[in-house]
This record gives structure tokens, sequence and C-alpha cells, in this order.
């Protein structure tokens, strides 16, 4: 069954510390229902053994059992009132709640609690209870905690808690991680060197399909040796001018190789010549086309045409 006082919560407020008054508080309030019951086992046990049998004997046997009763009902009345009481320290505030049928609630948010003034005697010291009161900014007692048990761990609770709330609303949020993406590459044609295989065949060619087989043969040997430059420059030997040459699309795109679509290629200084290029910007390359291979961008057999085209140029 929930506590009255776990109602009472507000969303995303837990309870770090339950504690009420100490049971020597009920029978300091019920002292006199203490005496009373003490004095009704006295009168039974002088109706009992002490008197003989008659009238007198009837009536003190009487007397003492409404006198037990009656501080039977008193003492009990303390002891449900006892055990409805909740003295919480939530990471927000600190509430007490009291009452059996009729309740009571009284909190104090952590944020205006000033200080907090413990009083603890002989025997609070011994049994571990003591008053506790509460201080705002004015100095003024907002609430009192009388006998309250675990007095001390209730006072350093209370304290951690609201420097831990100061420190949490001082704290300034966090940036967001924002991944930043690798600046997208495109191929870049490079012709064949002289006296490659694909020029002989074009150059073998007789009759009058001489020229667009020659064409055809320079354009495959160009796809197939490919070097890697930023986009938007794309350095052609032998032709004497520069054309901007898009990159094929992204592996799973849904764009054909003729689309123009741009996907990430890796970034290199661009290359002036097929033997241009330094020992680490061929070991850069080299990484790069090793993870385009591992993403699929590239096929595997493309990777090793390319590598041993990259060796080479050492």
């Amino acid at each position: 069954m929930t506590r009255y006082a776990d109602r009472l919560l507000a969303d995303g407020e837990q309870v770090v510390l339950r504690s009420r008054q100490h049971w020597l508080a009920m029978l300091i309030d019920g002292r006199a229902a203490v005496s009373i019951l003490l004095a009704s086992f006295v009168l039974l046990g002088i109706a009992s053994f002490a008197l003989e049998q008659g009238a007198a004997r009837d009536w003190l046997g009487a007397l003492a059992f409404i006198l037990l009763l009656g501080a039977m009902l008193v003492l009990a009345r303390l002891w449900l009132s006892w055990r409805s009481q909740d003295y919480l320290v939530t990471n927000r505030r600190v509430m007490k709640v009291e009452g059996i049928i009729r309740k009571r609630s009284a909190d104090s948010s952590l944020e205006k609690i000033n200080d907090a003034v413990l009083e603890q005697g002989v025997f609070g010291r011994m049994f571990g209870f003591g008053n506790l009161e509460i201080l705002t900014a004015a100095e003024i007692a907002v609430d009192r905690f009388h006998m309250l048990a675990q007095a001390q761990t209730f006072k350093r609770t209370m304290l951690e808690e609201k420097n831990r709330l100061e420190r949490d609303v001082r704290l300034p949020p966090s940036p967001p991680l924002r991944a930043v993406p690798p600046a997208p590459m495109v191929p870049v044609s490079v012709p064949p060197e002289p006296g490659s295989p694909a020029l002989a065949g074009a150059g073998a060619t007789n009759g009058p399909g001489a020229a667009t087989a020659a064409t055809d043969s320079a354009a495959t040997a160009d796809a197939a040796d490919v070097d890697w430059a930023a986009p938007g420059a794309a350095a052609t030997e032998g032709r004497g001018e520069s054309e901007p040459i898009t990159a094929p699309p992204a592996v799973g795109s849904g764009a054909s190789a003729n689309d123009g679509a741009a996907t990430d290629w890796p970034t290199a200084a661009p290359a002036t010549g097929p033997h241009s290029m330094s020992s680490e910007e061929i070991t850069r390359l080299l990484a790069d086309l090793a993870d385009l291979r591992d993403r699929g961008a590239i096929s595997a057999e493309d990777y090793e045409a390319k590598k041993q085209d990259l060796l080479a140029r050492l």
C-alpha cells in the first residue's frame, strides 16, 4: 500500500531518507497513560490477592479493569500516530507528514534552506535523537522536528542534497556533439603513359575506325588509371585545359554511374603528373582507399589495382 507521503511526490522527485520521531517520544507523550496502566496492574494485584471475596474486591477489580482499558486505548492511539509520521528528505525538499485520519503536510524547498540547528542532550546522543530546526535566509525557523530519530544523519543528508541541487543548477549544459563530415573528393582522370598496351592496341588498328578505336582505348585507360584530387579541379595532361569531373554515386544510393552524384572520396593534394606524388601522399591515399573498400564504395579488385598503381609510383 502506497503511503500518504509518497503520493505527494512530484515527477522526478526521489526519497533519499525516511525517518520519524524516536520511539521514546511516544512514551514521553503517553507518560500519563503509562502511569495509569501501571496503577491498574497494581490494583488488579491487590484485588486478586489481598482482598477476600466481597463487594470491595469486585469494585476494585472493576476500577482496575477500566483504568487498564483506558490506558491501552490511549497508548494505541499514540502508537498509531507515531507510525503515521513521515519525515522525508528528497532531492528537492524536506517533508513532514503527520496525522492518522486527518493528515497535516508541511515541506521546505532545499534551495530556500539557509541552515539547520540541531540540539542533542546526553540522552539524545545515547539513544540517537535530537531536536532539529530548519532556518531560512531570514534566520526564521520554518519547521521543527522534535525528538527526531537519526537526527545527525537527517541533517547531513539534507545539507548534502541541498549542495548537490545547487551544484546541478549552476552547471551549464554541455554542448551537443556533432560529427564533422569529411570533405568529398572526386576522381581525376590521368592519361595513360606512352607505350601502354591501350595506346599500342589503338595504333595497331588500320582503316576508317582507327581513330574511334584509339579514342575508346584511351578512355578505357583513363578510367583504369584514376588519380585522387580535390573536387572541382582535374589536371588533364596533353590537352591544355582543366575540366571538373564529378564523382561516381555512393553504393546503395540508387543512382547510376553517369548521374554525377558526389560521394565521400579521400582528401589529397592535386596531382601534377603521374610520378609527382610523395611517399606520404601515397600512404595517405592507400589508407583512404582501404576505407572506401571497407565501406563498399569500391570493390576489392579496384582497390588492388589502385594499390599496385600507387606503389608503382614510389
